[in-house]
Formats: structure tokens, C-alpha cells, sequence
């Protein structure tokens, strides 16, 4: 029916209301509707201009310009104050006023297309006003909360700021007592050593049979690391073996120097102990000049003249070793120093004990590399016998996690069948008509039901997808086991076989003895 009715049109001979009508239906009217009576009642005579809200359930919102008649001589009622009944002599449009019962003695639809639309029902406007007040509280709370935070916070950052400051000037004291501790030592040994660099006297020695039968071990030795060097993988640890057979190569390698240029020894000794000597003053120096920069750092307060920002500074790092290799630096300065007066003192004694000497460290050198040996090949054989075990048990959780996988994609597959159900049975219930489209207990259940196994499924696609990559950390696994397991039978092929080989027999018949 149009918005705007021509007073020229000629009055129909009957007018007729229609209803709602199934899809299906066969009825002679247009779609959807159907006729269902209504006395003849003449059309409107006025112009109106409508909103474009065409709905029957909601009283029309329109300006109209109206002609003025008498009202006819008949009573007004709901099916008279319909737009398309409304007699001529009405100037505006009545309310329409629902009949419930009648309706619903027609259809819910037509009672529901009767009644007067309401946005809102009295829950929801208490449920919303309960809302807002929650909001509040909550962000009140919120809001108090943050305040308190940040009082925390700040409290916690003064609090901090002065602990570091004092942590820092406890370190720095620390700092300066271990330098005033480095530099004592360091002036001591220098002391020490500039007095026996003056007792230095010729030293002329006989040591070629001594050569030729410290050639022999070397050679050993040196064979011994070059099969070491073989070892694949992690097995190629610096461990105690090759520390044990560079000692030796370095204690037979310094014998063998020493015998050799025994005459030569005493203006080597001299340039060595110069040399330690510098190497002592350079850092008796240096940490002079450090005791006076820490000493002025730990002098700083937050008072203190000069203080200033160095943007970045905390990002730029200078420093070239850290506490344990600067200690040891200077512990390496100290002995090379006592080194060095040791090797003085032993060019000072009898040539009888520097051959002794040598024949006696040479053995025990050899004993504690053969000994390290037996060891190194006892753990490793452990270790390999750990291996296997392990990927043993590798093996069995392969097996045990692919038949995890299996009952995981089974789970998966068994949850398709009730979500086929639940969601047929939501499908089926939306063909319901009219008001039985209810939202009932059965349709909450129904679409909680298809929730909690989409929630379901969506879990154990995560544990498959879990399960998935621990299966595929145990194939890393065992791969990385069964590589170690062929370097460590590798590596303890080479100990037991080819070194120990080599060191069954000490080569060296007697001792140097002159």
C-alpha cells in the first residue's frame, strides 16, 4: 500500500486485511499474506509524508496536511484505526491499540504485528543501571589501585637509586682494597726479583745424552694429540688427557730447551727477568693510577662537584677482561716473576740436580698423562654405556608418544559425530514457526553443547599440535644421541687403542744420571 493516498481514487468495495502465511502457502494474494476479512471502509483523504519506516507493528511518524470533514456517524475501533481503514472524516491517525486475545485466537503473528513494540524490558534497565554502577566501582578501583602503584613504585625507585648507589660505593671499596692488595704484592715481588737478578753467575752444563732421550717422550706425546685430534663432535674436549699431554710436551719442550742451551741459559735468563721485570712495573703503573680513579669515583655523592650525564656511557663497554682474568693477570705476573728467580736459582745450583730434576718431572709428566688416560677411558666407556640407555628409553618413548598421536587424532575424529548432532538438531529447530522459535532451555543447551565440544576439539588439536612437536624434539633427540653415541665409541677407540698403545712402556731405560 503507498505512503500517499489520492482523495481522486474511487473508494474501494471492500477492503481487506491479510496475515502472515507459511512459505509454502497456495493462497491467491500476494506473498507471504492472505486475506482474512474486514468491512469496507473508505480510504483517507489527506497528503502525508512518512518516514520511511514501513512497519505495521509501529504507529506511522509523519507530517500530514489534512482536510477537514465531519467524522462519520460509526465507531472507532482497532481495525478502523489501521491506515489503509481510517475513514475519511478522521484527521489523523489513531494509536492502535492491541487485541491480544483476539489475536492470538488468529496467530502469534498477528498479535505480535498488533502489539506495540518495546525496546527495552524492566531486568534489562535494572540489569543496565547495575552495570554502570560495577563500572564505576571497578574503575574507581582500578583508579586507586594505579595510585597506590605508582606510590609503591616510586617509593621503590628511591629506594633502589640508594641501595645501588650504596651497593655500588661498597664494590668500588672493595675494588680499591683488592688493587692496594695486587699492588703490594706486585712492588714485593719486584723487589724480590731485582735482588736475585744481581747474583746471576755462569752456568755451563753437559746435557746431550739428556737431549737425545727426552726426544723420544716428545715424540710420544705429540703423536698421542695428533690421534686425539681425530675425535668428532663434542668428544673434542679440552679435557684433563690433552691438559695433562700439553703439560708434558711444554715440560719436555722447556727440558729439552734448557738442556740444549744450558751454556746459553745465563744472558736468556737475564732478558727473561728484564722482561718480567717491566711487566711489573707496567702493572705496579697501572694500578696506581686505577687506585686514584676508583679512589675519586668512590669519593662521589649526589653532591659532589663535576657530576654530569654521559648519555650512552652505560652502553659503551671498554673493558678488556673481567675480575677473575685481571686477578689472574697479575697472579700470572707475580709467579712468571717467581718463575723467573726460580730458574735463577736453579742455574745457580749443581748441573747434577738439573739432570735429575728433569729425568725425575719427565716421568711423573708421563704418569699423570697415562694416568689421565685410564681415567678419561673409564668415563667415556660410562658415558657410552649412559648413551645407549638413554636411547633406549628414546626408542620406547617414540613408540609410546606415536600411539599418544594415534589416540589423539582418533579423539579428534570421535568429536565430529556430536557436533554433527548437536548442530543438525540447531539447524532443525530454526524451521520452527512463529512463536515457537522460543529460546528454550533445550536451544541454550543445544548451542552450549556445540560450544564445549568446539572447545574441546580446539584443545586437542593444541595438545596434538603439543604432542606433534615433542615427537618430532624426540627424533632430534635420538638422532643427536645416536651421533654422540658414535663419536664417544670413536673417541674411546682412540684413547684405549691408539695413545694407551703408545704408552705402555716408559722409553727411557735409566735415569740421566751423570
Amino acid at each position: 500500500m503507498s505512503n500517499q493516498h489520492d482523495s481522486s481514487n474511487p473508494l474501494p468495495a471492500q477492503s481487506v486485511m491479510y496475515s502472515q502465511l507459511q512459505p509454502w502457502s497456495q493462497a491467491g494474494a500476494p506473498p507471504c499474506m492472505e486475506p482474512i476479512g474486514g468491512p469496507t471502509v473508505p480510504s483517507r483523504l489527506a497528503a502525508s509524508y512518512e518516514t520511511t519506516q514501513r512497519h505495521p507493528w509501529r504507529p506511522k511518524m509523519a507530517f500530514e496536511m489534512i482536510e477537514i470533514k465531519h467524522m462519520p456517524e460509526q465507531p472507532v475501533t482497532n481495525q478502523m484505526t489501521q491506515p489503509c481503514f481510517v475513514p475519511q472524516g478522521m484527521k489523523t491517525e489513531g494509536m492502535i491499540f492491541p487485541n491480544l486475545v483476539t489475536g492470538f485466537e488468529r496467530n502469534p503473528q498477528h498479535a505480535a504485528r498488533a502489539a506495540l513494540y518495546t525496546r527495552y524490558t524492566n531486568n534489562e534497565w535494572h540489569n543496565n543501571n547495575l552495570g554502570i554502577y560495577g563500572e564505576s566501582n571497578t574503575n574507581r578501583n582500578l583508579s586507586e589501585r594505579m595510585r597506590n602503584d605508582a606510590i609503591r613504585l616510586m617509593r621503590e625507585t628511591d629506594e633502589t637509586a640508594t641501595t645501588g648507589q650504596r651497593d655500588a660505593g661498597r664494590r668500588l671499596g672493595e675494588r680499591i682494597t683488592d688493587l692496594t692488595f695486587w699492588r703490594n704484592e706486585l712492588n714485593a715481588e719486584l723487589e724480590k726479583l731485582v735482588g736475585e737478578m744481581s747474583d746471576i753467575n755462569e752456568l755451563q752444563r753437559q746435557c746431550g745424552k739428556a737431549m737425545l732421550d727426552l726426544e723420544i717422550p716428545l715424540h710420544i706425546a705429540q703423536e698421542c694429540l695428533f690421534h686425539r685430534e681425530a675425535r668428532q663432535g663434542m668428544e673434542k674436549v679440552h679435557d684433563n688427557v690433552e691438559k695433562a699431554l700439553l703439560l708434558e710436551i711444554n715440560h719436555l719442550r722447556n727440558s729439552r730447551d734448557r738442556l740444549k742451551e744450558l751454556h746459553e741459559k745465563i744472558a736468556k735468563q737475564a732478558i727473561d727477568c728484564r722482561g718480567a721485570q717491566h711487566l711489573l712495573e707496567i702493572d705496579v703503573t697501572q694500578k696506581e693510577s686505577t687506585m686514584g680513579i676508583d679512589s675519586m669515583c668512590h669519593r662521589l655523592n649526589n653532591y659532589s662537584r663535576g657530576i654530569t650525564y654521559f648519555g650512552g656511557i652505560e652502553k659503551y663497554d671498554p673493558t678488556v677482561s673481567s675480575q677473575d682474568s685481571w686477578a689472574l693477570a697479575s697472579s700470572e705476573h707475580v709467579k712468571r716473576s717467581q718463575a723467573e728467580r726460580a730458574k735463577l736459582s736453579q742455574l745457580r745450583s749443581d748441573s747434577q740436580n738439573v739432570v735429575n730434576g728433569v729425568a725425575s718431572s719427565v716421568w711423573d709428566f708421563w704418569n699423570n698423562t697415562n694416568n689421565a688416560l685410564d681415567r678419561r677411558s673409564q668415563e667415556m666407556a660410562g658415558a657410552k654405556n649412559r648413551v645407549q640407555l638413554h636411547l633406549q628409553k628414546v626408542q620406547q618413548e617414540l613408540f609410546d608418544m606415536e600411539k599418544h598421536l594415534f589416540l589423539l587424532q582418533k579423539a579428534i575424529q570421535d568429536k565430529s559425530n556430536p557436533l554433527k548432532v548437536a548442530q543438525t538438531r540447531l539447524e532443525a529447530r530454526s524451521h520452527r514457526e512463529g512463536m515457537e522459535l522460543c529460546k528454550d532451555s533445550a536451544q541454550d543447551r543445544l548451542v552450549q553443547e556445540v560450544h564445549d565440544i568446539q572447545g574441546t576439539v580446539e584443545v586437542l588439536h593444541h595438545k596434538l599440535q603439543e604432542a606433534e612437536a615433542t615427537h618430532q624434539s624426540l627424533l632430534k633427540t635420538r638422532c643427536i644421541l645416536e651421533e654422540d653415541l658414535r663419536n664417544k665409541v670413536n673417541a674411546l677407540f682412540i684413547d684405549r687403542e691408539k695413545c694407551m698403545s703408545l704408552r705402555r712402556s716408559f722409553p727411557i731405560s735409566n735415569l740421566i744420571r751423570y
